[in-house]
């Protein structure tokens, strides 16, 4: 068995910096390149600064869902807009590997069901064409799953993409609307004049611009903290596999209470399990123990929390650095944690019994990936409180892949000061981010003293 993921589509970076852009996005996972795609698209100016590749992290290590089910309802909104674009991505000859397949969940368990109703509650007010199913419909409906599951839910309009060449497809039409994309070019500062921002101090240089949106994924939390502003966000580790098998199993991503498994274009599956994932010790979650507390209350079963490589790396981390050093993106471009082994084997014995047809499962890739985790698992998008001109679009909680082609317009929308596609208020980033006095001291010191 590999490890790493399979294809990610490599992007070329620009040969040079420009020196004055009217937006720069920090971070090119799809929430990032999603937003330079639609402001390049809009006639604005705009630079990608990648630290390490475009996509090399969670945007191209997730399971490749696109769905409305299972959502926050405050997600919904912008998750219908999301679906749109991926729609409208393909028509349009972006390759993302996207196929409007359909989605269905299926429960064993009276608790499973229970959140079905909920769930079909929340989508039939938003329009989302969803169908709960009984256990005899369930066996219409996927022939080759096993006989234990009492109910479905299904949405026919969802759908399934390709990770690994999503995001890039995504930058190379950005590019092609004007966006510059510079990879290897880790931000090390935001600059500040007359008290808003006035441009960025990247390894290889400064760029003048007016607005800057920090995208950077699990590395958010570090990068706004070194300007002072309180962001509380963890890191959740999640190991995914492919598979192959010797018989077909449903062309539709299928996901059970204990395993997910989704149809790849190059023959295989994409396989993990739900509710598996791992929380790494770290000083961040002594800090943001109070953020966190009340969700960790109700979803701690879903959770391994461990002292493991991860909480070491952390605790070694530097979380204070100025424009002229150094900075922690630099010391590591790519954060690639290695796969729980045994995760990954337990989510191929559980397709295997869920599917009894498939006959043999083998695996041939794992990886695993960091989610950047907000303390009411819904993303934040929009200004930073107090800080003018600065933008952040982060916390996506494990379903921003889905849900980052709508991210990146809301954020656009909102850089631009144009009419949002949704509300945006469900999104505030003022509903948890604060800046401390000393931080945000420090930030003025540093960055309007250069």
């Amino acid at each position: 068995m590999a490890r790493g993921v399979p294809a990610l589509v490599s992007v070329s970076s620009d040969a040079a910096l420009p020196e004055k852009v009217d937006v720069v996005v920090i971070g090119g996972g799809i929430a990032g390149v999603a937003t330079a795609f639609f402001l390049a698209r809009a006639g604005v100016s705009v630079l990608v600064c990648e630290k390490g590749r475009i996509a090399g992290e969670q945007s191209s290590r997730n399971w490749g869902w696109v769905r409305q089910m299972g959502r926050d309802a405050a997600e919904l909104p912008l998750t219908i807009e999301s679906l749109r674009i991926w729609r409208g991505l393909h028509e349009m000859g972006v390759e993302t590997g996207f196929r409007e397949t359909g989605i269905t969940y299926v429960a064993r368990t009276a608790r499973e069901s229970a959140d079905f109703e909920g769930w079909k509650r929340d989508g039939t007010a938003h329009g989302v064409p969803i169908r709960l199913l009984s256990a005899r419909e369930v066996r219409r409906h996927l022939p080759q799953i096993t006989d234990t599951f009492r109910t479905a839910l299904h949405t026919g309009n969802d759908g399934r993409a390709e990770p690994a060449m999503a995001v890039p497809a995504l930058a190379e039409a950005a590019r092609g609307h004007g966006a510059r994309i510079m990879t290897d070019c880790a931000v090390r500062d935001v600059e500040t004049s007359g008290g808003r921002v006035s441009g960025v101090v990247t390894e290889h240089g400064r760029v003048a611009c007016a607005q800057v949106l920090v995208a950077g994924g699990a590395w958010t939390r570090r990068f706004l903290g070194n300007l002072g502003v309180r962001f509380p966000q963890l890191r959740v580790i999640g190991s995914v596999a492919r598979i192959e098998t010797e018989h077909a199993l449903p062309e539709m991503p299928v996901g059970g209470g204990d395993f997910a498994v989704r149809q790849r274009l190059d023959g295989g599956y994409t396989i993990a399990r739900r509710n598996a994932n791992i929380a790494p010790i770290t000083p961040d979650s002594f800090a943001f123990l109070a953020d966190f507390l009340p969700t960790y209350l109700k979803t701690w079963r879903e959770l391994s929390v461990r002292v493991n490589r991860h909480s070491l790396d952390e605790l070694r981390g530097r979380r204070r650095w100025h424009a002229d050093e150094p900075s922690p993106f630099e010391a590591c471009r790519v954060l690639d944690p290695d796969p729980d082994l045994s995760c990954v084997e337990e989510a191929r014995k559980r397709v295997e019994r869920a599917f009894p047809g498939a006959g043999m499962v083998r695996l041939t890739h794992a990886w695993a990936g960091v989610i950047d985790a907000s303390p009411d698992a819904v993303p934040a998008i929009g200004p930073v409180p107090g800080r003018e001109g600065l933008f952040v679009a982060s916390g996506f909680s494990g379903h921003g892949f889905g849900i980052g082609p709508g991210a990146g317009r809301l954020a656009a929308d909102l850089v631009t000061g144009g009419t949002p596609c949704v509300d945006p208020a469900p999104f505030s980033p003022s509903r948890f981010i604060r800046a401390s006095a000393t931080g945000a001291k420090r930030a003025r010191q540093d960055n309007e003293a250069d």
